[in-house]
């Protein structure tokens, strides 16, 4: 339908609707630490040619009437599906980093040389994920200090999280359960399974590595 932009934003107006807009930006990142920061190993590449070649990772957190809860995702840079997530009350590398990539790993079950692309947040440099990492057989990749763009894609899965669920909810979340579970549902029953990506020719997450695999067994 043909329309002008003053046009639309004038039945805007009288139909009282407005943008979906983000908000203020909080860091969870504590990149001031004593530990090593790896290499990294992404160099800007947003897309890959198949599953489990790289996964990105970040936190962010979500305000409830009873406090903070940190989330944590785990992400297939290939089909930018969501294959491990945790929701915790603490930063500790255990509660969310840990917590994600096992859970990740159980549901995707990689093969060795996964490349793990974060930033150079205390949760991913610490020595136990660290070692948690080596256990999986994965090559540890961060991003350069101040640049945004080797995440950007895990990023932009929040920016999509709270513009479209999180602040929606009038008068905020009662409680973190509330906001736990309201999380899981977004993600595993609309992220990943429905919601349509550009990037991905307009399949959902879910869709796009079933194409895959689809073709994959018919070549071989």
């Amino acid at each position: 339908m043909a329309c002008s932009r003053p046009r639309v934003a004038r039945l805007m107006r009288q139909n009282n609707i407005v943008s979906k807009i983000k908000r203020r930006y909080k860091a969870t990142t504590d990149s001031m630490h004593k530990y090593e920061v790896s290499t990294n190993l992404l160099e800007k590449r947003v897309t890959v040619s198949k599953p489990n070649e790289v996964w990105v990772s970040d936190i962010t957190y979500i305000k409830t009437k009873e406090g903070f809860i940190y989330l944590t995702t785990v992400m297939d840079l290939y089909n930018r599906e969501i294959v491990g997530h945790s929701k915790s009350n603490s930063l500790t590398a255990i509660d969310t980093t840990m917590k994600a990539l096992r859970n990740a790993c159980i549901k995707r079950r990689p093969y060795t040389g996964l490349i793990f692309h974060s930033d150079r947040g205390i949760q991913y440099a610490c020595n136990d994920f660290r070692k948690l990492l080596n256990s999986y057989g994965m090559k540890q990749s961060m991003s350069g200090r101040g640049n945004c763009y080797d995440n950007a894609v895990c990023e932009s899965f929040f920016k999509t999280l709270k513009t479209e669920l999180i602040y929606q909810k009038k008068g905020g979340y009662k409680s973190k359960e509330d906001a736990r579970r309201e999380i899981f549902e977004y993600i595993e029953c609309f992220y990943n399974s429905k919601r349509l990506h550009s990037a991905l020719g307009y399949n959902s997450p879910r869709e796009y590595l079933e194409r895959y695999y689809r073709g994959y067994y018919k070549c071989a």
